[in-house]
């Protein structure tokens, strides 16, 4: 008899420990899961970090191969005077002698992710001289990135003049 109810006691503490474990399991799991996407989105972050500054290294240098590589097919842009422009129309401004920098730099780079979906902004600011006149400024860039088979592509930008306070609430 006491053998059976060692045997008993021995089974009820096992039922009792096998949903325990499940549940240590389970979030074990759960962090397990929420680290590796934490790490996933870092990855990512750092990824359009680093396309942001091929960007502005490409347009410093003229260099039109990175929008290329890295524009949708149908992207659509608004430069900073409003112009729309293509991904052809985009890689001509570029790469167009009219323009020499001989600063672009980039700062308050931020990036927000919604699912296949990145929004980078940040501040550009550059000096250089187009057809003769020396040109100095500062935009907001703001660039959609959607995430596909080829990798991160910019689908849309939108560059805007900062110019100072001019009293106005919009």
């Amino acid at each position: 008899m006491p053998k059976i109810a060692a045997v008993a006691v021995l089974g009820f503490g096992m039922a009792l420990a096998s949903p325990q474990q499940s549940r240590q399991d389970a979030i074990l799991g759960c962090f397990e899961r929420c680290r590796s996407e934490a790490s996933h989105s870092e990855l990512q972050a750092v990824e359009i970090h680093n396309l942001e500054r091929e960007c502005v290294r490409a347009i410093q240098l003229n260099n039109g191969t990175f929008f290329r590589r890295v524009l949708s097919d149908d992207f659509v842009g608004t430069l900073s005077h409003g112009q729309p422009v293509n991904k052809t129309q985009w890689i001509d401004i570029v790469e167009s002698p009219a323009l020499k920098y001989q600063s672009f730099t980039m700062s308050g780079i931020g990036v927000r992710f919604y699912q296949d979906t990145a929004v980078a902004t940040s501040v550009w600011s550059f000096s250089g001289v187009y057809e003769g006149r020396r040109v100095t400024g500062q935009l907001r860039a703001i660039h959609v990135y959607v995430s596909g088979s080829g990798g991160w592509h910019v689908v849309a930008s939108q560059a805007t003049n900062l110019l100072p306070p001019m009293g106005q609430p919009l």
